[in-house]
């Protein structure tokens, strides 16, 4: 028999004993040793790992990387050492780097490995006994009470108030109440299937047994493992875009380079002398610099980040936030605090409402918008249903936050009371309990007798029909009065306000003078209090960013879709488009579904394959998806979507490991400052590649034309090197670091398509180029026709070449603004221009330099000539600039 593909929810609890070969009173030894054998350990297996040396040499597959090697090659060839190990120690770090981020990128199964539980109390020849978890088999009958982790997937044969906390799993946001009924529907999701018990999920309240049908990697835990294996994750915009370029770089160069050796060779210049020409042009064109400037501008946004509260465990997934287009966000714990808090209050007739969020004792009550002092009816209400609660709230200093010891509900009620002044110690010892009808999933009520300064009390708590059946008495405005029909009316009228607001509702009632078999009766119905997991309170301004920055949210989660839509709607999440739960989404067929997922806003009620499903079908429509969550029912979709978000402090490390970055703060608003971060970073690698190609178009433009002119080569070998050096070197740098641009939250997502390089952008970098190229050919030919030496003429063009370029440095720091716009705001920038500057003159004016680099020592005249030719392209880009602020040279992104 098949243990996972059985449908045990559907059984009676006979049937399942009989399917399994099992009894109420376990497995003997034997028959469990053999079934040890047949089913394998009751533990995830991981999949076949990739060799950490398979791993290393897939980082060489790079494109930039080969043609990298090759230029350390080529200059340790010509003889340029320093440049080879500067060429080498990049290559290293690039490849150290991808190295170390796939290696620690496959570390998620571990984690949810370790979640597993380590020991069991299970029946073995019908005695109770303690063995690891991993001897487990189906057909085991084993035992759970508040405070074990459950080991394996079982089908529960005995349920006693049993309650058990599944968020990490199914996303539900309170301890679900579990029976031993078999269930009708057949496909119903984890979430619904209240007579199961699943493994890596733990029991807060009562206790129950219940018998093993699926272990190890067929459990809920292991088909989420198994999808963490299989899930493949694709390459990121910027992993592509830079091959792109590279390859088109690497092709576009060495075609020219080939074509001016050539036609010196025809011209009859020296094989040797052309083939080191040949060489050095080549190095000089390739960029170097560029997996250091990417590296660099990727560590720095991470630093960033971290400053805002956002952990980067790939490097990557700074630049893929910046295209990130749907952010599909969990709800429990993400969107909202993970911590119910009462929101509204029936009481005495009027409807009141409570400020404040999670288990923090702050805040106030309102009537119609106004606060209001805690009256005595009020009071009452408060105090009877904290001192009918179990659990109690305290204060961290570790973190500076306040946390419930024991029931969320229950967690809400004490810290609705702790507002009004009531705290809970302070009440138990005022109100000492002595004696309690403890909640069951029959009752659906907890009742607990106290005394006090009257005599013995009863206090009692629950779903609002069973209280409200129990009472006589109502408490109004002027003390008690009888509880009529029209007062019962009122009652059922405001909870079922409530629970259309997704609020889950109890009512509180008291008896004075009760004795325990009497104090369910005969009671004094005190009020109803209306208590959810409310959104985070900075989370509503977070979306209205997002929504500027053209980033669209939607919530994914396992909670009821009642709940889901009113927190949807509260924090502008679900405006006009659908809510699907997930049952209505198994029933779409996989075209059904990417014809409507622009469309929906709200999945409610999913399994971890239907987030997987749902990141998938985004990506197949273009969409660059990230998606948050915490629990183990995300990690599948955290690794596949383009960017996964985990939370770091209710996040469970299975997330953590599968996930490109961790929110240490667990606000969704962190997420607005690593997209602009991200967006930041994938600017500045722009900037450097429109700086360094402008470059490089200007560079092979003057030897290129001066070849096809007849003219003399107008540099030589070394000065190439040179310009290579001090255009590629510190002010390539600089860019990485520079500020973001002012309206950068207030594009749109680009388009991944598109790539680095838009139709303005290429514009602006032929301009530059070109223009580049004209200046230079211009003073060349000028001065060796009439300037006199070629050593003169040579320096003029290798200084007006290299200033240009200086230039263009600070045009090149916006596509689209001004750099009249804050001119000299990146003083990392402005001091490596100074520095290159003073290396300048040096190697124009000092003896001993002027003859390797072949320099001549120039006159203020030919320096104001320079400077003013060079300066000439900043005006010119500027007027580019001017008409791609106005859409003429098309969409920048």
């Amino acid at each position: 028999m098949n243990q996972s593909t059985t449908v045990w929810h559907t059984l009676s609890i006979d049937d399942v004993y009989l399917q399994l070969n099992t009894k109420a009173a376990g497995l003997a030894s034997e028959e469990a040793a053999r079934r040890l054998v047949e089913y394998g350990p009751n533990e995830l297996q991981a999949a076949k790992r990739i060799s950490p040396w398979a791993l290393l040499l897939e980082q060489f597959k790079n494109v930039l990387i080969i043609i990298l090697i090759i230029a350390t090659a080529l200059s340790a060839f010509l003889g340029h050492s320093v440049e080879a190990i500067a060429i080498s120690v990049i290559v290293l770090f690039a490849v150290l780097l991808g190295f170390v981020q796939e290696f620690r990128a496959e570390r998620a199964i571990e984690a949810l490995r370790r979640m597993a539980a380590p020991t069991a109390t299970v029946l073995r020849d019908g005695e109770e006994i303690e063995i690891p978890a991993r001897e487990l088999v189906p057909g085991d009958v084993i035992l759970m009470r508040a405070g074990d982790k459950i080991p394996a997937d079982v089908r529960l044969t005995q349920a006693i108030n049993l309650q058990i906390e599944e968020a990490a799993l199914t996303g539900e946001s309170v301890p679900v109440e579990k029976h031993t009924a078999p269930l009708d529907s057949r496909d119903l999701t984890p979430g619904d299937r209240k007579n199961m018990a699943f493994a890596g999920t733990a029991p807060t309240y009562g206790r129950g047994r219940g018998v093993v049908v699926t272990t190890g990697m067929d459990t809920e835990f292991g088909k989420i493992a198994r999808m963490l294996q299989t899930v493949e994750t694709g390459r990121t915009p910027l992993q592509e875009n830079l091959d792109k370029a590279g390859r088109m770089l690497a092709l576009v160069a060495f075609a020219l380079v080939g074509v001016i050796v050539v036609l010196g060779l025809f011209r009859g210049q020296p094989f040797i002398e052309m083939l080191i020409f040949g060489i050095a042009l080549a190095v000089a064109v390739v960029p170097e610099a560029l997996p250091a400037v990417v590296t660099i501008s990727l560590a720095i946004g991470v630093q960033r980040m971290v400053k805002r509260h956002a952990l980067i465990r790939r490097l990557s997934a700074v630049e893929t936030l910046g295209s990130t287009s749907i952010i599909c966000s969990d709800k429990t714990g993400t969107l909202t605090k993970d911590e119910m808090t009462a929101r509204t209050i029936f009481v005495a007739g009027q409807t009141l409402e409570i400020s404040g969020a999670g288990y923090d004792p702050q805040g106030k009550f309102f009537l119609d918008g106004e606060a209001v002092e805690v009256f005595d009816q009020l009071k009452q209400l408060l105090q009877a249903g904290a001192l009918a609660s179990d659990t109690h709230i305290v204060h961290s200093e570790a973190d500076n936050r306040w946390h419930v010891k024991g029931d969320p509900t229950e967690g809400a009620l004490v810290t609705a009371a702790a507002k009004a002044g009531l705290h809970k110690s302070d009440l138990d010892a005022e109100f000492p309990r002595v004696n309690e009808i403890p909640f069951t999933s029959e009752t659906k009520r907890m009742t607990t007798l106290h005394t006090g300064a009257g005599g013995v009390i009863a206090y009692s708590k629950g779903a609002p029909e069973v209280i409200l059946d129990s009472c006589t008495r109502y408490l109004d405005k002027g003390g008690e009065i009888a509880l009529t029909p029209g007062i019962k009316t009122l009652i059922i009228e405001a909870a079922r306000e409530m629970a259309n607001q997704a609020l889950r509702v109890l009512a509180v009632a008291s008896k004075p003078g009760a004795a325990l078999e009497t104090a369910e009766c005969q009671m004094t119905f005190l009020g109803l209090v209306g208590m959810i997991d409310p959104p985070r309170p900075e989370v509503s301004a977070a979306i209205q960013t997002c929504e500027l920055a053209g980033i669209k949210v939607v919530m994914i989660t396992g909670d009821h879709p009642l709940t889901a839509k009113a927190i949807a709607r509260e924090l502008g999440i679900l405006k006009n488009g659908r809510a699907v739960t997930g049952a209505e989404l198994e029933a779409m067929t996989d075209e059904e579904f990417e014809q409507e997922v622009e469309n929906i806003e709200v999945y409610a009620r999913v399994s971890p394959a239907h987030k997987l499903r749902v990141v998938a079908a985004l990506q197949k429509k273009d969409h660059i998806a990230a998606m948050t969550g915490d629990g183990v029912n995300d990690a599948p979709a955290l690794k596949k979507a383009d960017i996964g978000i985990a939370m770091g402090i209710t996040g469970t490390d299975v997330t953590k490991e599968a996930s490109a970055m961790t929110l240490t703060d667990d606000n969704f608003a962190s997420i607005v400052a690593a997209v602009e971060e991200g967006r930041g970073v994938f600017g500045n690698i722009k900037k450097y590649l429109m700086y360094l190609i402008s470059s490089n178009i200007g560079e092979i433009g003057l030897m290129a034309v001066a070849t096809f002119a007849g003219l003399p080569l107008p540099l030589s070998a070394v000065q190439i090197l040179y310009v290579n050096l001090a255009t590629d070197g510190l002010p390539a740098l600089a860019l990485a670091v520079d500020p973001p641009e002012a309206d950068l939250m207030r594009r749109k997502p680009r388009n991944p398509r598109t790539g680095l390089f838009t139709r303005p952008v290429i514009i602006l970098m032929a301009i530059g180029g070109l223009w580049s190229t004209i200046v230079n050919v211009g003073l060349f030919a000028w001065e060796f026709k009439f300037g006199g030496s070629v050593k003169h003429a040579m320096t003029m063009t290798f200084v007006s070449l290299v200033l240009i370029q200086f230039f263009k440095a600070y045009n090149f720091r916006s596509d689209h603004q001004s750099a009249l716009h804050k001119p000299f705001a990146n003083r990392w920038l402005n001091s490596a221009i100074l520095w290159e500057l003073m290396l300048l003159v040096l190697i124009v004016y000092v003896p001993f330099l002027q003859k390797p680099f072949g320099t001549y020592s120039l006159s203020l005249t030919d320096w104001a000539i320079v400077i003013f030719l060079a300066f000439t392209v900043s005006p010119l880009l500027e007027l580019a600039k001017w008409f791609v602020r106005r859409g003429y040279f098309g969409k920048l992104s």
